[in-house]
Order: structure tokens, then C-alpha cells, then sequence
């Protein structure tokens, strides 16, 4: 009997949090290697990720075999992306997992960058959960972040290019190939646009928008943190120091200033929710409590007001 021969590895996706977490569909086939795939809204077939942010929470958590499993959340301009890190893990991975909770719990801000594979799982009540497990990672500096950025940003782009494409196509490979959408893309619209139905495609656009916005320093951050000598055992690179005169003579930035710029960019007509508000502060690096204490402010001295509990309007 010859051995079973292993899946090719599957292309990893640059991708925003919001399109990976909307996903409720997966495809899975029926032998030992075949790999699974989320599929998102905009058609594509995930099996692998890299993913970059701010690294928000990092916790163990014992297992029932007494082994460790860690859980994080990284987040970017578009929302949460969840993963864990378990004993499945490389070797190189678990012992990176270690070292950066111990520089959270330091209270560091860090960036980071991963490759993980897609996981999928519904519970008995029919909710759906999508999570990563890292493979490899890396903090990067703000700069490298803002490269990836604008490949994820740019990938989204296309993909609601093609999902808009496709609507008006039949819904078949041959007439989605002739209609230029890419080989790689037809099977995952093709499913997506049958679990998925008609989808809001403004929500995605206002992720492209933000994301960019922060590459292009066109809305106001934190300046970028200085990385000490222990990070050098991570393979980190270096901050010019050149960056580091730049972010001393900027001194700190006004929170304020940066809320009310997010509340005009984010507000749609009825306002901008307090969660949207301080998750947007908080992927690009500012405190959540800081932010929370900045908007108190802003509510006592007339700046912003509440249309309705929780969310939040600039006062004309």
C-alpha cells in the first residue's frame, strides 16, 4: 500500500481581521491531509494568514492534560483576530509565546506579525467561531506594519472588486472565468455567494479607508515605541535612531484630538459606538483607558455628545 500523500502547502492571505472573523462557512474534505478552508464573505478560501497588529492580551490557560495553552487577541484597524498556541506548536513559537507575555504583562506595546493556519469550529447551538494557530511570528516596526497594511488593505480591495464583478455573472466556473475573476477566487465566490446572499460591501470599504488612513499617518498615532536591547534575542530590528529624534521632538500626542478625528471619520449619521470608538484608539496604539478618560472629558466640556447611550456624535 502506498503512503498517503501530503496536501501541498496552501498561499497564506494578507488579511484584515473584520473579513476573517465575519466568515461562518468552512469546506473540509474527507481524507487524513486534506486541509480545511474558511470561506469569507468576499469569496476567499483561507487555509493559511499573516496577520499583523498590536498584540492586546496574552493569556495561559492549563488544559485538562495539564498541559499550557496560551490565547491572545491581535488587533488591527478592522477588528480582533484570535489565536492560540499550544503544545502543537513549533518549538520556536511556544518559546516566543512566553517571552511576549511577560513584556505585556510589563505593560510593552507591541507589533506583531504572523502566519497561522485558519481554524473553524460550531458549537451546539450553531455558533460559529474562527481563530488562528500561529505557525510563525515576529514583532515589526511601525513601518512594516504600515507595509502591511496597505497589501492587506490593497488585497480586500480586489476581492470586493471581484465579488461586485460576479454579481453580475452566472453563477457557474465557466461563466466566472470568462468574466475575468481568477481561478483562485471563482470556487470560494461561488460558495460564498450561496451560504452569504447579498452582503454589505460599505462596512469592508470603511476598513480599507481607516487602514490606509493609519499607513499614511493621515490619522494621528502614538509614536513608535523604541525597542530595547532584550528584543534583539527576537530577531526584532533595530529603531533608527533617526525615528526615535522624530517621535521625541513630536512629544505626546492629544488623545483628544485623535477621538474626535476618529468620531468624524467613523460616523456614519447616527454617531459612533463606544466599542467601535476605543477599538479603533486602540489599534493604533493609544491605551484603552486613556482613551476612555479623553472621552469623559470631551462629554464634560461639550465637544462630543450622546445621541443615545454609548454612542457618540461631535457637537456642531
Amino acid at each position: 500500500m502506498q503512503p498517503a500523500r501530503r496536501a501541498r502547502r496552501q498561499p497564506a492571505w494578507h488579511m484584515l481581521a473584520s473579513e476573517f472573523s465575519d466568515s461562518t462557512l468552512s469546506q473540509q474534505g474527507s481524507g487524513e491531509f486534506d486541509p480545511l478552508f474558511v470561506i469569507t464573505k468576499l469569496g476567499a478560501k483561507v487555509n493559511r494568514v499573516v496577520v499583523a497588529g498590536m498584540l492586546e492580551r496574552l493569556d495561559p490557560r492549563e488544559t485538562s492534560n495539564g498541559s499550557t495553552l496560551w490565547q491572545g487577541q491581535l488587533r488591527d484597524p478592522s477588528g480582533l483576530h484570535f489565536f492560540s498556541v499550544g503544545d502543537y506548536a513549533p518549538e520556536s513559537m511556544r518559546e516566543l509565546t512566553i517571552q511576549l507575555s511577560s513584556r505585556i504583562e510589563d505593560g510593552e506595546t507591541i507589533m506583531l506579525l504572523m502566519t497561522a493556519k485558519a481554524r473553524y469550529f460550531q458549537n451546539d447551538e450553531g455558533a460559529v467561531y474562527t481563530s488562528l494557530r500561529p505557525e510563525e511570528a515576529a514583532i515589526i516596526t511601525r513601518e512594516s506594519y504600515r507595509n502591511w497594511l496597505v497589501e492587506a488593505s490593497e488585497g480586500m480591495l480586489e476581492r470586493i472588486d471581484m465579488h461586485e464583478k460576479s454579481s453580475s455573472l452566472e453563477k457557474n466556473s465557466e461563466a466566472l472565468a470568462a468574466g475575468g475573476i481568477p481561478e483562485e477566487m471563482r470556487e470560494g465566490i461561488l460558495l460564498a455567494n450561496e451560504h452569504y446572499g447579498e452582503i454589505d460591501l460599505e462596512t469592508y470599504r470603511l476598513n480599507i479607508m481607516n487602514s490606509l488612513d493609519i499607513a499614511e499617518d493621515k490619522v494621528p498615532s502614538m509614536s513608535k515605541p523604541t525597542v530595547p536591547q532584550s528584543q534583539k534575542s527576537l530577531d526584532v530590528e533595530e529603531t533608527e535612531s533617526s525615528v526615535q529624534e522624530e517621535s521625541s521632538a513630536e512629544g505626546e500626542v492629544d488623545l483628544k484630538k485623535v477621538l474626535l478625528d476618529l468620531i468624524s471619520r467613523l460616523d456614519q449619521g447616527e454617531g459612533v459606538d463606544f466599542d467601535t470608538l476605543l477599538s479603533n484608539a486602540a489599534a493604533r496604539g493609544h491605551d484603552r483607558d486613556a482613551s476612555e478618560s479623553s472621552l469623559d472629558e470631551l462629554t464634560e466640556e461639550g465637544s462630543v455628545h450622546e445621541p443615545r447611550f454609548g454612542w457618540f456624535k461631535i457637537t456642531n
